[in-house]
């Protein structure tokens, strides 16, 4: 068994039940997927296979890349990611990975680089609550003291300050599979994923436990 798929945020929408409730989900168009390279115990020290996603190929791919997608007979990809498997999987470089992997009502597991949010400051990044709101306080939406001056007369590390938001590694786990397109290559997948929409997620079966060996 393999334990994912890549694939692409299109976009959030909603679907009925059969009690017309709403639910809402997201689509993503997940593979189809080539696999271009098998990682075996023997040869690489564990086991998985890269998996590539089929779109528009590099326009000036590098000859290194030529020579590593040639054993696949594929054109060079730009999104390539590892998947573990278990059990003896008949695949080789060259082999399709569909949707098709995925059954409706199976959780899954998506993972995703969170929006980026730019330079924020402790407001909204740490949910500080500010200061005064009034006139003349001048303490709106500061941080507030960041330490002591005599001991230890530094920032301890760690201090929650502004910075860099989001554009992070997040795992959403435990989404249920509500519709499968097969024909069109669509997973419908039950809450949010992470991510702006168009943007590449790893989809992975939440039952898959890799061998311990």
């Amino acid at each position: 068994m393999i334990e994912g798929i890549i694939g692409r945020k299109v976009g959030m929408t909603q679907v009925f039940d059969e009690e017309g409730n709403v639910i809402p989900v997201t689509v993503i168009k997940a593979g189809p997927c080539t696999v271009i390279q098998k990682k075996t115990k023997e040869k690489d020290g564990y086991e998985a296979i890269q998996l590539g996603l089929v779109e528009k190929p590099k326009k000036k791919p590098r000859k290194p890349e030529l020579g590593h997608f040639k054993k696949a007979e594929s054109p060079v990809l730009k999104v390539l990611k590892e998947v573990k498997y278990k059990g003896s999987v008949d695949l080789k470089e060259g082999d399709q990975v569909l949707v098709d992997i995925f059954e409706v009502g199976e959780k899954v597991h998506v993972v995703g680089i969170s929006k980026g949010k730019g330079f924020q400051g402790v407001v909204k990044r740490h949910g500080f609550a500010g200061g005064p709101a009034a006139h003349g306080s001048m303490f709106h939406r500061r941080p507030g003291s960041i330490g002591a001056s005599s001991f230890p007369s530094r920032v301890l590390k760690g201090m929650r300050m502004g910075g860099r938001m989001g554009g992070d590694r997040v795992t959403v786990r435990n989404l249920k599979v509500v519709q499968i397109d097969k024909e069109n290559n669509l997973l419908v997948v039950k809450g949010a994923v992470p991510g702006a929409n168009g943007g590449v997620v790893l989809i992975k079966k939440s039952s898959f436990k890799a061998k311990t060996s």
